[in-house]
């Protein structure tokens, strides 16, 4: 057969570009650096930057006692009952049975270390001991 030249590599980017994919150039790089630092540094000091405190509905000050255990919730959960994008198609799952058996210890005994402690042994035991 005939051999064909190997592209030269100006013509890969083209072909890059073409596709919609094109690297970012230094100066592009660090305008995205600059504004994302000033966003941050805006969004997590805005409370530090008020003189007083914002006046704040009785209703919503007692609903702010629950954001952390609705935020952990938020993130756990899914970790727990998905599997790849998916609900848990099995019992033989060892989060669920860590889950559980964490759970149980927290409403038994209402210490947050021996419940951690008592999930991760749950996991690693089915994990490690049944190949589950």
């Amino acid at each position: 057969g005939i051999d064909e030249p190997e592209p030269e590599p100006a013509a890969d980017r083209r072909v890059a570009d073409a596709a919609g994919s094109r690297r970012m150039g230094l100066i592009e790089g660090l305008i995205a650096i600059a504004g994302l630092t000033v966003l941050t540094i805006v969004s997590r000091g805005f409370f530090f930057l008020i003189d007083k405190d914002l006046p704040m509905p009785g209703w919503l000050h007692k609903g702010m006692r629950y954001a952390p255990l609705a935020a952990l919730a938020a993130v756990v959960a899914p970790e727990v009952v998905l599997d790849q994008g998916q609900l848990v198609q099995t019992w033989r799952d060892p989060r669920l049975w860590a889950a559980a058996a964490g759970l149980a210890w927290y409403a038994w005994r209402r210490g947050l270390l021996g419940t951690i402690v008592v999930g991760t042994a749950v996991l690693l035991s089915l994990r490690l001991g049944l190949g589950w």
